[in-house]
């Protein structure tokens, strides 16, 4: 017989209990999504594990984030890059009051800078205002009408919208300029801008910007412009605009709701096909 103690012979290992694999399934993901989320809120991070098919509550995801100390910490900055002492022309407010109740109804367009580390670069951005969705942007070394140009024609090459689209902006000269005006005539867009000095007047560009600068500026150090090109790109199109929860949309991202909207849209054209004049 081999001299073993009694409890090393009836020793068996104990296998890990159903609920705890869940639990460390769950951790292991929450810190994944933090990874590649790194702003992501307990809320949001709660209707992303919940798309997923995880059974969770705000108050256990809040829980385990704060004990893996994944809770984003906001930075709040001020940037100002609006210039309305200028002598072009300016246009009333025709979002102000307006729901858009599907697409490419309403374009709404702001600018910011970026840091790089020997210059500023300036991003222009227009989304829009049904879907959140980022459906153009431009990248400059200059602050003038050229960024911003740059990102209307990228987004009425990839929407193509009907005329009647209201385009709103500040009142910036880079928005207020000629060329960028007579563009927007051509393509059959009504101009809005806002109210001088006030912010609220075109929120959802400017939410936007806060939630690039916090969600992806703010993260990292860019070297160069073409770094700065590539990750915008990279956040703008792969993270926001298809995977981003946005709780204004059900926390669905741009696309998924775009998509939705788009389906529903479908089936009533559908029916009504079908249904005796």
């Amino acid at each position: 017989m081999i001299e073993l103690p009694r409890s090393s012979y009836y020793y068996r290992p104990v296998e890990p209990k159903k609920r705890d694999i869940e639990r460390a399934h769950l951790r292991d993901r929450i810190e994944a999504l933090a990874l590649e989320f790194p702003r992501y809120g307990y809320r949001r991070m709660t209707a992303q594990l919940q798309h997923e098919g995880f059974r969770v509550n705000h108050k256990r995801v809040l829980r385990i984030m704060r004990e893996s100390d994944l809770l984003c910490k906001v930075r709040r900055r001020r940037v100002r890059t609006t210039d309305s002492e200028h002598g072009l022309p300016v246009y009333p407010n025709l979002y102000r009051g307006e729901v858009p109740r599907e697409p490419d109804r309403v374009w709404v367009a702001d600018l910011t800078y970026i840091r790089i580390a020997a210059e500023f670069v300036y991003l222009a951005v227009l989304l829009d205002a049904c879907s959140r969705k980022v459906v153009g942007w431009g990248l400059s070394r200059r602050l003038d009408s050229q960024v911003t140009l740059e990102a209307l024609k990228a987004a009425i090459w990839s929407r193509k919208p009907s005329p009647g689209c209201i385009h709103h902006s500040d009142r910036g000269v880079q928005y207020a300029s000629v060329r960028y005006g007579k563009l927007l005539a051509e393509h059959g867009f009504r101009s809005s801008m806002s109210r001088r000095g006030n912010p609220y007047d075109n929120a959802q560009a400017e939410s936007f910007l806060k939630t690039l600068k916090a969600e992806e500026v703010y993260l990292w150090e860019y070297r160069s412009f073409d770094e700065v090109n590539e990750r915008i790109e990279r956040f703008i199109e792969d993270v926001y605009n298809r995977k981003r929860l946005h709780s204004a949309l059900g926390y669905r991202s741009p696309e998924q709701f775009e998509l939705t909207f788009t389906v529903s849209q479908d089936r009533l054209t559908t029916s009504s096909q079908f249904c005796p004049a």
